[in-house]
């Protein structure tokens, strides 16, 4: 399957391109739309640049302000701030105290110049999950464009934009355990939505996305996405059982804090705090033998508390305590049980209890 899939006079680049399209197909299957509106990118950090960037450029010109929150993945919170850079007038929304937003607090933020929404699915450091169906519906009657950042979402929920009003959707594979650097971008009724494209260089991908396809990465999409939909629903019921389990050994532990709408979440992730101790000292003692963090990937790196937890208005110094446990479809029990054990085991030694 090394032919170039845009090379379609030799059979190398006939076999290459039918192996693309057949991905396009399981993921347009999964999501319930046109494979037609199916854009491949390297990821979702593209793909939201790509939503966000894309209208805003490839647009008339005519509304100059956009909305967001102050929640979201960095690759969609440093895009408006470039916008911003660049004349634009960014909202950012700020979430409750459980993360989650409502319809009226979008549509209050509403101006007559708003030209695209832009919020996430689920929050990649809580597990919250947003109201996104609702949202799209309210800024479809209001004729707003509603990018959704579906990353953490894809796989784990149902996900029918056939139904649904939502103008543009990123995902990743990596969420789902496909390969790393392949993604995707759904643009309801592509052929008539104005996007520009972030680079230049061939017409691959309709000129949105140039380049020699990465057609290894492609397929390795499709079929996690296919066997991630088989799996769906066993899975997300396992997810629970684990959480229940993981959360009925450190609730055993006084000053412990959830972070995040427990009654609207995700089941694999679990972001909580346990009151005098610092997420750090947590992380640096057990880091050899259990893998979580004080924030998502792309930011966990960096000192500071989580813009996510902040935006809640959580309390700075639960705040600084909190960590990211996340599991998925091979964790298992026994891991769980370990996992939960340390941490409270390190939890009373730091307190000296």
């Amino acid at each position: 399957m090394f032919g170039n899939a845009s090379s379609r006079q030799h059979k190398h680049g006939v076999q290459a391109d039918k192996a693309i399209e057949h991905a396009r197909q399981q993921v347009a299957t999964s999501l319930e739309c046109s494979p037609k509106d199916l854009i491949f990118t390297s990821g979702a950090t593209e793909a939201n640049n790509l939503a966000i960037k894309g209208i805003v450029y490839g647009g008339d010109g005519g509304g100059r302000h956009l909305i967001t929150s102050m929640a979201e993945h960095k690759s969609v919170l440093d895009t408006f701030k470039h916008l911003e850079q660049n004349g634009f007038a960014v909202t950012y929304l700020r979430p409750d105290a459980h993360g989650r937003f409502t319809i009226e607090q979008v549509r209050r933020a509403l101006k007559p110049e708003t030209i695209l929404v832009s919020l996430m699915h689920v929050n990649n450091e809580t597990g919250t999950v947003e109201d996104v169906g609702g949202i799209a519906t309210m800024l479809a009657e209001q004729d707003v464009l509603f990018h959704v950042d579906a990353t953490q979402g894809v796989g784990k929920l149902p996900i029918n934009l056939s139904t649904s009003p939502i103008s543009l959707l990123s995902l990743s594979a990596h969420k789902f355990y496909g390969p790393k650097g392949i993604g995707c971008l759904f643009i309801k009724n592509r052929s008539k939505t104005k996007l520009a494209p972030l680079f230049h260089g061939g017409d691959q991908e309709h000129g949105l996305r140039p380049g020699t396809y990465a057609t290894h990465q492609i397929v390795g999409l499709g079929e996690a996405i296919e066997l991630a939909d088989e799996l769906r629903d066993h899975a997300y019921e396992e997810a629970v059982h684990l959480r229940q389990q993981f959360l009925a050994v450190v609730k055993q532990l006084d000053g412990l804090c959830l972070n995040g709408d427990q009654d609207n979440m995700l089941p694999n992730i679990i972001n909580l705090s346990f009151a005098g101790v610092d997420s750090e000292t947590l992380l640096t003692t057990l880091r050899n033998e259990i893998s979580f963090a004080s924030g998502s990937a792309c930011t966990s790196g960096a000192l500071g508390v989580s813009h996510v937890l902040q935006s809640m208005g959580v309390a700075q110094d639960v705040a600084y305590g909190a960590i990211r446990i996340s599991f998925g479809r091979y964790t298992t029990a026994d891991e769980i049980q370990f996992a939960a054990e340390s941490i409270c085991d390190e939890v009373k030694r730091i307190r000296g209890s």
